[in-house]
């Protein structure tokens, strides 16, 4: 599907599941496998999510096999696009997608695949931000963030971050105000990293069980 500008791109970035590489935060409370499974459930959970808002085109941006089977039902459910991560640290990954989508759409937004509270009404709040403010950020209870959406962007936001810390949302905020963007923060979410995010990712399954 192409898009015409004026529209949106919806990128969500993932890795590609290995036992042992991903959700390692998780063991050894869950098994390496368990671990990966888990990974597996929330990238399929954020793509469903993506899709059914019915904001933008999806794209799914890959850091490792691209071929795997978890992307290829990605694939199957709907999205656009399978692309490939391009750079040598997340930060780079990011700007460079950011940079990309931007040149054919009006607006990208950006997140990742560890975050099961990103729903419709979010991504929405994301979309209306974004009239106003050259970025949005979403940021994350444990000191990151977990969406990023922009209409003007700049590779300085990207830079110098302390990837996986807790200072990478701090550390974001202070390039935002030194790049001159305007930019707006929406609610904080949880991420789903550490042994005590389980009961939450627990919680968001049964409601959408019992919704169904």
């Amino acid at each position: 599907m192409d898009a015409d500008r004026g529209s949106l791109l919806l990128v969500q970035f993932a890795r590609s599941p290995q036992e042992g590489r991903v959700k390692t935060r998780m063991m050894p409370h869950l098994s390496a496998s368990e671990a990966c499974d888990l990974h597996c459930q929330l990238t399929l959970w954020t793509c469903d999510q993506l899709l059914d808002c019915g904001l933008g085109v999806v794209e799914l941006s890959v850091a490792g096999d691209i071929d795997h089977p978890l992307f290829r039902q990605c694939q199957a459910m709907g999205i656009a696009r399978l692309t490939t991560q391009h750079g040598a640290d997340l930060g780079e990954r990011m700007s460079n997608a950011m940079v990309h989508g931007l040149a054919t759409y009006d607006y990208v937004i950006l997140v990742g695949s560890d975050c099961p509270g990103i729903d419709v009404s979010y991504l929405e709040q994301a979309v209306e931000a974004l009239q106003t403010a050259s970025v949005v950020v979403g940021p994350a209870t444990d000191g990151g963030y977990v969406l990023i959406g922009a209409r003007q962007i700049k590779d300085e936001i990207f830079q110098g971050i302390p990837w996986g810390s807790d200072q990478v949302y701090t550390q974001t905020r202070l390039a935002l105000t030194r790049s001159g963007l305007t930019w707006a923060e929406l609610k904080y979410l949880a991420d789903i990293d550490r042994p005590e995010d389980l009961p939450l990712w627990e919680a968001l399954q049964r409601v959408d069980r019992a919704a169904q």
